[in-house]
Parts: C-alpha cells; structure tokens; sequence
C-alpha cells in the first residue's frame, strides 16, 4: 500500500483525498470550507488522519497555475515556493490558495515530500500555433501573455484511460476531449499530448460556463468601461462570476437548466442552444485540426452525468463520423463505457475523471 495525500487548497476550503496508489483506491477524504486560516484548517484535517491511522509516503498539490516553467510534477523546494509565487498575478484567485496549503503541510508533514502538480502541465506540449496570441511579441514575452490551459490533469487521466479502454497505445490517441463541468474546456489531444485547448492565459476564454462567459469580443470589455462605468474589477467580476449559465439565466447549475428547458422555459432554451453551439464551434475545429480521431470523450460532472448535453452536442454530426446511441446514452454509470452507434466511425466515450488519483500517482512516481 502507498498511502498519498491529496491536497487541493482554495482561497477559502481545503479538499483532501488520500488514495491507495496500488489499488487506485480513496482510504480517506474530507472538505473543509469557510477557511480563513489554513494552518487551522489542516489541524482538522490532521485529527481525521490520526483517526485513520493512515501511514502517509508523500503529499500532492494541485496548483492551478504552473505557467511556461512548469511541464512535470515537481519536487516543492523554497525556488519552487517562489517560482509559484511568482506566477499569482497570473491566478490571483487560486495560487495564493495553493501556496498556504502547501506551506501548511510543510509544517504538518516536514518530514514527508511535497509534489506540486499544475493544471497547466499538460498543455506545456502545445506547437506556438496553438498558444501563441497575435498581439505585440515584445509585449508578449515580457508579460507572459501566451495561451497556458487548465484542467491539464484531468485530461492526463482521461487521455491515458481512454487510450487504454480503447486498446490503444497513447502515444497513438488522438481524440478531442470535453470537460464540461461548472468550469468547461475543451482539449484536442494528438499523439496522447495537448495539441491546443480552449481556456487560455485564465479560465476565461473558451466554452459557455456556469458563471464565466467564455469567448467574447474583447472590445466588449473597453466599451463597457467607457460607456457604463463599470471599472476593471467590476467587468472582470461579471464576466468571471455572474456570466455564462448564470448570466444567461440567473442559474448557473446546468441540472436546473435542462429541467427548465424541458418545460418550455424560453430562457433556458435559449441558453442551451447557445451552450451546444459554442461545444460544437471547439469540437468541429479541433477535428479539423487534428484530422482523424479515435474518440470523442466526455468527462466532468455535465459531461458524465448529463445525457440530454451530450446527445445535443452529438446531433447531426454524421458526416464528421459521430454517432452515438441512444439507449446507451441513457444508462446511468460510473465506470467507462462506450456510447457510440454501432458502425459509428469515431468512439464517444464517457471517461469519469479521477483528478486525486492523477495527482497521487504522479507525485508516487516523482517520489518512488
């Protein structure tokens, strides 16, 4: 048995696993909310280990952002503390998160190695004609301003149990894989690595998401701030968190929003429609980007959970080889499994993502 704790630490909650990375089993796994100090925090957390009497071997952290330094999982050293700190401006809502919980498990566990693993490790294989924006190169350079991706390790584990469920070699996987959850991305995987993704320098850019608007104009953002009033915070707060799902409909849980259409709710239909399309826009460009896929997959919590997205997003793509069967869509579960047509040239699957398990097996792999 090698015991590692997972640790995901936000601004104001703590979330932690611990999984069995020989069995690919959770021995233990609590939240923690309304976190106002992170030391205190994971006291609590302590305590329910001392009840487990769990032998831990190491400690994984979800970082958010890992910018244009970070491609692997990586030892926690003081540089590494400061790399990571170095990169808030680019996550100001998540790295300073990140980093108490790491330095809070530091001093609970000093004697235990620390992993950072970043979301936006995955995404570091991506050519420049994907993450590269067509703005001044200087201005580029001396900022960071590039494309850097999110969600890196979920896609890590769904590209390698897709890859696997298919009896294929990864290296050999192309599919274009859909995270849609509360936050959505799409990701085009080629050779079982990122080809291009769909958020950008933040989690803003890309798919309609619960509260985040997704691809907009960007004069949108200058014409607000000169015609309304509206400072900077303010537009970055509406478009961050009171857009997307929530801006199109005052809710931003997609559950509710399938119910509402389902009765006829104008609104809500609409807000679907514009949902889908925007699913569609990623998924026919990413086909066409990377020529023949094996799969389309679907993952997070709308992507495994919600068959009526998943049969809109499919519909009508026949001549792209995508077809899924009904009956199949329809059956309720959480292991992987196949939802295509028989005769369908492209696979739809339904991989459930396991992010604490990704980040436990990479960080036993640094430390084994």
């Amino acid at each position: 048995m090698m015991p590692i704790l997972v640790v995901n630490s936000g601004s104001s909650s703590v979330k932690y696993q611990i999984q069995d990375v020989d069995t690919g089993n959770s021995l233990l796994e609590g939240l923690i909310e309304r976190v106002t100090n992170h030391d205190e925090a994971f006291d609590k957390m302590l305590e329910q280990i001392a009840l487990s009497k769990i032998e831990l071997s190491a400690v994984g952290h979800r970082v958010v952002h890992g910018g244009s330094k970070f491609s692997q999982p990586t030892i926690i050293s003081p540089e590494v503390l400061t790399e990571i700190e170095a990169l808030v401006p680019l996550a100001p809502l998540h790295n300073p998160g990140n980093l108490a919980g790491i330095r809070a498990a530091i001093a609970a566990f000093p004697e235990l190695s620390q992993v950072a693993v970043f979301d936006t490790a995955f995404h570091q294989s991506m050519p420049a004609s994907s993450y590269r924006y067509a703005i001044d190169a200087k201005l580029a350079k001396d900022y960071g301003v590039r494309k850097y991706g999110f969600h890196g390790t979920s896609y890590a584990f769904v590209a390698a149990q897709s890859a696997k469920f298919l009896g294929i070699e990864q290296q050999d996987f192309n599919a274009v894989i859909l995270h849609l959850g509360n936050g959505a991305s799409a990701c085009a995987v080629k050779n079982g690595k990122s080809f291009d993704t769909s958020m950008g320098m933040t989690p803003l850019q890309g798919l309609v998401m619960g509260t985040r608007s997704g691809d907009i104009d960007p004069g949108i953002i200058f014409y607000l701030a000169n015609e309304s009033g509206l400072t900077n915070a303010e537009i970055d707060r509406m478009l961050n968190a009171e857009s997307g799902l929530k801006g199109l409909t005052g809710i931003s849980d997609m559950r509710d929003i399938v119910l509402r259409a389902a009765a006829n709710d104008r609104e809500a239909i609409e807000a679907l429609q514009i949902y889908v399309q925007r699913v569609k826009h990623y998924l026919g460009a990413y086909i066409a980007e990377l020529g023949d896929v094996n799969a389309i997959v679907f993952t997070a919590g709308v992507g495994e959970n919600s068959a009526e997205i998943r049969s809109l997003v499919c519909a009508n793509l026949q001549s792209l080889g995508i077809e899924i069967d009904d009956d199949l869509n329809q059956t309720r579960s959480g292991t992987n499994r196949d939802i295509s047509k028989a005769g369908s040239r492209v696979r739809v699957l339904v991989i459930p993502t396991n992010e604490e398990l990704e980040i436990a097996n990479q960080a036993a792999a640094l430390t084994k």
